[in-house]
């Protein structure tokens, strides 16, 4: 009788242990998980280049000939880039230029831009 008692006494201790064991690696599991949600929340705010994404990277054209442009871009600041844009596109597969939006043509196409977006706010 001693040793069907010790026997199920120590089956029930194991029982016992199996579940604390789930239970501890549940609670791993779940640490784990909210570690990893709490370190993608951080990472989410951090930007992903220190100089953003500006089209625009080195030195910037003073002016073009006007004979040359195909089309006018013009990016504001956004979140993304801090810093005004202005992308020439030349004709004849030339390529783009970026212009310095505080020299006298980029500022003229600015002011052009903002007149023909009144224009086109007014009329609607």
């Amino acid at each position: 009788m001693t040793q069907r008692f010790g026997v199920s006494t120590l089956s029930k201790k194991r029982k016992l242990d199996a579940a604390a064991l789930r239970r501890n690696m549940n609670l791993k599991g779940m640490v784990v998980v909210l570690a990893l949600l709490f370190y993608a929340a951080i990472v989410q705010g951090f930007p992903m280049f220190r100089g953003g994404r500006c089209l625009c990277l080195g030195p910037r054209a003073s002016a073009v000939k006007v004979a040359h442009i195909e089309k006018v871009a013009i990016l504001y600041p956004s979140n993304s880039c801090d810093h005004m844009e202005v992308i020439v596109t030349l004709k004849a597969q030339k390529g783009q230029r970026c212009l310095d939006p505080r020299s006298k043509q980029a500022s003229s196409m600015i002011k052009q831009a903002q007149r023909k977006s009144f224009l086109k706010k007014k009329t609607l």
